[in-house]
């Protein structure tokens, strides 16, 4: 049996130790061992983008990094970016533009889209395109998905009006 090893990070802005054998996946300790099941395992090999996470806020496919690799590092997942009062505003733009039918590459999708628009506010429709070309999506012609894009960057670029007490 293979030696174990403690893993420290900050995942969904919360410290976690986990352990795990040196050569499982990102994805494999996401899943199997923290039980966050909302990045999904497509190909398992980097060209689909199902797993897709942000390490340190870089957009990366969870299934080509080790787990051993996130040691004192920041994870964010699909369960990170809701609120504790529900979706975030690209995950609303998302169910508001029907941009998903079997909704198994969403969370990827979503991960993508936020590593995006944490960049470029306000992405062209061909800069959408061309930064969510590493998601595969099989039940749709992405047009959808690139108007939820652009929605939640026009929802993000908006300035919310302060209530009145």
């Amino acid at each position: 049996m293979t030696e174990r090893v403690r893993v420290s990070a900050v995942i969904n802005g919360e410290p976690v130790e986990f352990l795990c054998e040196p050569r499982q996946s990102l994805l494999e300790c996401l899943r199997d061992i923290l039980g966050l099941t909302g990045t999904k395992e497509g190909c398992n090999d980097g060209n689909c983008g199902a797993c897709s996470v942000l390490l340190n806020g870089r957009l990366v496919n969870s299934c080509l990094v080790l787990g051993v690799e996130i040691q004192g590092q920041e994870v964010t997942t699909i369960e990170g970016l809701a609120h504790w009062d529900g979706l975030n505003l690209l995950q609303q733009a998302f169910v508001a533009e029907d941009a998903l039918q079997c909704g198994y590459c969403t969370p990827g999708m979503i991960i993508a889209a936020k590593a995006l628009l944490d960049r470029e506010p306000n992405p062209s429709d061909e800069r959408i395109r061309a930064w969510l070309a590493g998601n595969l999506c099989r039940c749709t012609g992405y047009d959808k998905i690139i108007r939820a894009v652009r929605s939640a960057a026009a929802a993000l670029a908006t300035p919310r009006q302060e209530v009145s007490k």
